[in-house]
């Protein structure tokens, strides 16, 4: 963008600016463009590590899940029809 402005182009334009705003605003001007500069970095950030976050927790959702084994109940129990009460073991 800047590679085909000169030096004497650049020259000009501060001539403008300095004609346009006066010497006494250059100051805040330029205090006012470093933080608008600033500001925009850090929401640029600010976005990466939100995606990051969001691909991370896509890539966690599509990965298989472990299974994990229920508790274990009496063999007998589980052998039973649905609705049967399980019958404890006879004493010797």
């Amino acid at each position: 963008m800047f590679g085909s402005l000169g030096f004497t182009e650049l020259i000009l334009i501060l001539m403008i600016v300095l004609i346009i705003f006066g010497a006494g605003k250059l100051p805040q001007l330029g205090e006012g463009l470093g933080k608008a500069i600033k500001g925009f970095k850090k929401s640029v950030h600010e976005a990466d590590a939100i995606e990051a976050d969001a691909q991370a927790a896509v890539q966690q959702a599509a990965a298989p899940q472990p299974v994990t084994a229920a508790p274990t109940q009496n063999a007998a129990a589980l052998n039973q029809p649905a609705g049967a009460t399980a019958q404890p073991a006879p004493r010797a």
